[in-house]
């Protein structure tokens, strides 16, 4: 099967625009992970490149298939110049790594967590990994490998990401959504959780 990352890239410019900064991290024993920079108006988007390198595999298969599989990348969208975002860059590698270090299968609903702040001063260490095909429509791939999917991350703080564990993912976004919330701000409070 061809290399699928120029067709991610490429995907990825047609949504997205140009990017305006991209960096790359390569963690031991792992395939390296770029992550772009596109900036659009007053709101930065990041996303990962290299994790749909490979099918996510599940952790209790004996083989690993290496074409079949879910793939993904994943998308951050954050207000530009309120804080330092840029700094994200890492923990965002870390968070596309995982499949491939930790054997974990990213999907939608999925709390991914990077057990420290996501930027300088942020009041999130986890995401809330939602549903791909807003604003990156899938890419088909050819049969019999599975699409790639672009999963928005929508940053929570700890007590979302504590009530999420008990109410679930759907309860979670209802909740922003009955409460206004914006999910870019990268500075916002909790939402009212009782």
């Amino acid at each position: 099967m061809a290399d699928v990352l120029p067709l991610v890239e490429a995907r990825l410019r047609t949504a997205l625009g140009e990017p305006d900064a991209r960096a790359a991290v390569t963690f031991l024993g792992t395939d390296r992970i770029e992550v772009l920079r596109f900036t659009d108006g007053d709101v930065v988007r990041y996303a990962t490149l290299g994790m749909s390198a490979q099918p996510m595999a599940d952790p209790t298969a004996v083989l690993a298939d290496p074409v079949k599989g879910p793939r993904a990348e994943l998308v951050l969208s954050v207000r530009h110049g309120i804080a330092d975002t840029d700094k994200v860059l890492r923990p965002l590698a870390v968070l596309a790594a995982s499949p491939q270090v930790e054997g974990v299968i990213v999907a939608p609903g999925a709390s991914l967590d990077v057990g420290g702040p996501l930027w300088p001063g942020a009041p999130f260490t986890s995401v809330l990994v939602a549903e791909s095909g807003g604003l990156v429509e899938d890419l088909e791939l050819d049969a019999p490998a599975d699409p790639v999917r672009f999963l928005p991350l929508l940053p929570m703080t700890a007590n979302e990401a504590a009530w999420k564990r008990v109410h679930g993912a759907q309860a979670l976004q209802e909740r922003w959504l009955t409460h206004g919330t914006d999910l870019r701000d990268p500075v916002r409070r909790s939402v009212p959780l009782d």
